[in-house]
């Protein structure tokens, strides 16, 4: 199953919001990013393994690093050059694993 959400690019007003909306990740260079840390390997892979269902339901993906027990999520909407409602969006949705 896959949701369609018709992206738009965040204004100064909303980017300012995103910080009590979507807490732990930072405004960096037009992306949105947060660094999450685990236990071990084995935990930073199931949790990468969750980010990529729920960006295959949105049809959108992050740039991402995995180093052992250490990941980093970059958002942001390339073909509209700067962070959208769908990476503030997934941004929520990947809190939400955390809070599980």
């Amino acid at each position: 199953m896959s949701y369609f959400m018709e992206p738009y690019l965040l204004q100064d007003g909303e980017l300012n919001e995103l910080a009590v909306k979507i807490p732990g990740w930072e405004i960096k260079f037009k992306k949105i990013e947060r660094e999450f840390n685990f236990a071990n390997f084995v935990e930073a892979f199931s949790f990468m393994t969750k980010v990529a269902l729920i960006c295959e339901k949105y049809n959108h993906h992050p740039n991402w690093e995995n180093v052992y027990s250490k990941v980093i999520i970059k958002f942001n909407t390339h073909d509209l050059g700067g962070i959208s409602n769908l990476d503030q969006t997934l941004a929520s949705e990947i809190n939400k694993i955390l809070d599980q």
